[in-house]
This record gives structure tokens, sequence and C-alpha cells, in this order.
């Protein structure tokens, strides 16, 4: 979640998406070019309808469960009031979509489309929990949405319905034991951000400084347990789909960090951690932490103000790059070396400001990693990327649980099949990330008619990780970033600790030599 700061412009967060250097089959072309067809409006519609979808398959298996709860129960058919709503939608436009023709047809995919994301945006953003995160990753993953819709969408990053002014004051006196009026010198009730868990206010403490308050809001814990309680359900689906999966360690490990999210205490010391490894920094700041008061359904840190992430995208380009190096840096050095891995990278968890500046907010989904989970992570890269050594590559996928030893699939074809997630660092050489490239990587991602799915998992240590998958590199795509990502990801990879490649790794390089590490 991100503090709101004023009436931010939204633009095409896409731009002509242009793909340099793309070197490989499994890099992709001009996202604005003759690859789009016609049938793009159509797609648009489905993909909306997938969204609802998801959260409409865990309605329909819930109503099919005699015992379930009453807050499942109603969590679900709500959901699944949203999925009949948008088939209804769509079959009541069919006739009219079938008559027209051009762009009289564009335009009415285009109406229909928007009507939908209008319908998902206020219905998720009022179930708030795992429904609305559900909706925060179609609003900046889905490279088909048009401007409009993605707007729409957007909303469920920071900007869904508050809960009340009085129910925020109880939350606070029940935790901090005095009303809010009492317990800053200054109090705003009205929220400058909401999101699926808390709500932000602004406050002033009785020392004079300004800060941001989240509280959590009440019934939240319950709201989420139902809503994994549902997930759950969705276990025989994901045995289809996905059949060499450990589904419950999946599962299993999905409820653990999101009932973490809940411990408002476990996000301020995670907070903490990273302020501390990034104090002085060039370009990387985490607000602090005002530690008494905080507690676990209340964090107050330091207040920021910057610019979100659709104004920045109406920056010009070099700003967005640098924006973007920014974000790649603070992903991978903290994976390598505070050894944990923030996994909620969406948009509205980002303050930007000029220079390459940003400022990280929101570290309540996190994931520590030992460094024996971490090893096989490095070998594997090191194997494809610096050694081309595509059997050392496959002997670190079945070491680490990512593929069945001895699976009857030849290396090449496990390469071939893998090698679109290590696409913007295998080769050197400046490279823009495009939306069609997030794309491509998340249908790869998803891709169960692979020759390689029956074979492939995802240990329970690295699910979380997989939000690089499917969502850092749908922010980058979005800001169209062109770097030197293997340059830079040398500066970082432990295993090669390469000379600074940009004016950024040059200050890094002056911030390493005096920054005191946290023991």
């Amino acid at each position: 979640m991100k503090e709101h700061h004023g009436a931010a412009r939204t633009k095409n967060a896409g731009g002509s998406a242009r793909t340099k250097n793309a070197g490989g089959s499994a890099r992709t072309k001009n996202a604005g070019g003759s690859a789009r067809t016609k049938r793009a409006g159509a797609g648009r519609v489905r993909k909306l309808g997938a969204t609802a979808a998801a959260s409409g398959a865990i309605a329909v298996l819930v109503l099919m469960r005699g015992r379930a709860s009453r807050l499942r129960l109603d969590r679900g058919r709500a959901a699944l009031k949203l999925v009949v709503r948008g088939g209804a939608r769509y079959a009541a436009s069919a006739p009219r979509l079938f008559a027209a023709a051009g762009e009289n047809r564009e335009r009415l995919r285009h109406d229909l489309a928007l009507e939908t994301a209008e319908d998902i945006a206020t219905t998720l953003g009022a179930m708030k929990g795992v429904m609305m995160k559900i909706g925060q990753m179609a609003s900046y993953i889905d490279d088909g949405l048009s401007p409009a819709v993605r707007r729409t969408l957007s909303r469920l990053q920071d900007s869904v319905p508050p809960m009340s002014a009085e129910l925020a004051a109880r939350v606070i006196t029940e935790e901090l034991g005095l009303p809010p009026e009492r317990a800053f010198a200054r109090w705003d009730p009205v929220p400058i951000a909401a999101a699926s868990i808390g709500q932000v206010h602004r406050a002033i403490t009785h020392e004079g400084r300004a800060v941001a308050v989240k509280v959590q809001y009440p019934g939240i814990a319950e709201t989420i347990a139902a809503d994994l309680d549902n997930v759950a359900l969705l276990r025989r689906m994901l045995r289809i789909t996905a059949p060499s999966q450990d589904v419950d360690a999946l599962i299993g490990e999905l409820r653990d960090r999101i009932r973490e999210e809940l411990d408002y205490r476990r996000e301020a010391g995670n907070q903490q951690l990273w302020a501390a490894y990034y104090k002085g920094h060039p370009t990387i700041e985490i607000p602090g932490i005002i530690s008494d008061l905080s507690t676990r359904r209340v964090v107050t840190s330091e207040l920021v103000t910057g610019a979100r992430f659709a104004e920045v995208c109406g920056w010009p380009q070099e700003e967005r790059d640098l924006a973007a190096e920014t974000i790649y840096r603070f992903v991978f050095r903290s994976l390598y070396e505070v050894r944990a891995f923030n996994g909620d990278p969406h948009p509205g968890n980002y303050v930007f400001h000029p220079g390459g500046r940003v400022t990280f907010l929101d570290f309540g989904l996190v994931k520590h990693f030992a460094p024996a989970e971490l090893r096989p992570l490095m070998q594997m890269a090191r194997h494809l990327c610096v050694d081309n050594d595509p059997e050392g590559f496959r002997r670190s996928l079945e070491s680490a649980g990512f593929l069945r030893p001895h699976a009857p699939v030849s290396t090449e074809t496990i390469v071939d099949h893998m090698a679109v997630f290590y696409d913007s660092i295998r080769e050197p050489g400046a490279r823009t990330m495009t939306e069609e490239y997030a794309s491509a990587v998340v249908r790869r991602f998803f891709d169960v008619r692979s020759p390689i799915a029956a074979y492939a998992r995802i240990p329970r240590s690295y699910v979380i990780l997989q939000r690089i998958n499917l969502g850092l590199f749908a922010v980058l795509g979005q800001l169209t970033a062109t770097a030197d990502w293997r340059a830079i990801a040398e500066e970082i990879w432990p295993f090669v600790q390469g000379p600074p490649s940009t004016p950024m790794g040059e200050a890094e390089v002056a911030w390493r030599a005096t920054a005191r590490r946290p023991s």
C-alpha cells in the first residue's frame, strides 16, 4: 500500500512498448505494431472475464460445499454474482457485437470491457482480502487491457472504498490505548490510501513528526481466513492443471505468508531490517518505523510524498529507466544480500522521486531465505547465463526441486522452456522490457501444455519468489525500461561481483564502501 499524493494523472503505461535487442525466439516484438489483430478487443473482454472467473471458480466450489461457513458463503456468492453479471453483460451485447463492423465493433468491445472492469474494481474493492489481491494483479500484469480499462482496475492498488472514520478510531483506541486525537498531536480521519488489508491515515506525532498510520480493517483476519479456505477448495482443480505440483505445499506456503501479513508487528520488523540495510543508499529509500506507535493491527512510519506509478508512466523515458533500475537493484540485492524477498511488487507499493529515487512501502508479505535455499538459485543463473552449461542448469533445477530427476525430456527442451525467465540477462547489451515480454513470461509460467509441465514443480520455499515472474517484469514492462540488465545483474550476483555498469552502480559502490551493515 502507498500513501496518496494528490490527484495523480494516469497515462498509457505502455506507450509504444518497444523491444530492443530482442535476440532469440523467446523474445517478443513491438507491442504496438502489426502483431496486434482485431481479435485483441475480444481478448480484452475474455481476459477481464478470466479475472472475475478466478474469484468465481472459488465461489462455485464454496457453494457446493454444504458445511461452508456463512462468511465464506457470503463472499463466495458475491464473487459468483460478479461472474454471472459479466456473462449476462456479454450475452446481452453479443447481438450488437455480431452486427457491428470495423471501428464500431471495437468501440462496443471497449465499452463492454470498461463496464466489466468497473464492476470488478467495485466488487473486489469492497470485498478486500485475498479476492482483492487477485484484482490487483490483473491491474498491472495483463498487457491486453486498454489504458482506460487499466486505469479502472488500478484503483484496486490503493484507492478502494475505506472503512469509516469511527471504525478506524476504534482500532486505534484498542491498539494504542488512546483515541487517535490523543495518541497523536494531529489526526486526519480521512484516509489517504486504502488497500486489501488496511488503510492509511496522515498524522502528526507529539514530537512533531509527520507519519503515515496504517490501520487494519476490523474482521479482515476472519475474511482472509475464509478466502484461504476457499482457495484450499481449488486443490482439485490445481491437481488437474498442474499434476506434478505438491498442491498442499503450495497452498500451505501462501497461507503462511498471507497470515504473517496480518501481523503488523512482523511487518514493522521487516521494514526496520530493510531500512537499516539500505540506510544512506543513493536511490533506495525505506521509511522509518515509529515503534511505540506500532502494534499488531497498527503500524506507524515516516510519511512519504512523491509521484504515483501512473504519473511516472508519463515521465520522460530517461526518468522511467532510472526508476526501473532502482527497482531491479532493490529486488535482487535484497534477495542475495538481505536474503529476503518482498513478495508484493505491485505499483501501489512504490513512491517515485526524480533522479531514480524510489521509496519502497509495505513489507508485510515477505519471504526470508536460508543460504542453502539461495544457493540453487545462484547455481541456475550461473550455469545458464555465465557458464553456458545446459547440463549444469538441469542438475541445478533438479537439485532445487524445480524439475523431477531423470525426467524423460531432453535438456534442450528444458532450456528452451525455462530460458524465457532469464531472457533479459542471458546476453549483455541494452534491452527494453515491454508489456509483451511480461505477458510472455506469464503465459510460459502457466503453460500446462509444455512438454515439461508434467515434470516441473515449484518447491514450497520458492512460491512467493514467483512474484518476480508475475509482478516485477510487469512493472518494468509498463515503464518500457531500457538497461543492460545483464551488466547490472553481474554487479549483484555474488558469484561474479562485476564492476559498476551505470552511474547508479558507481554510486552504489561508494555507498557500500561506507555503509555499516546490520548484524
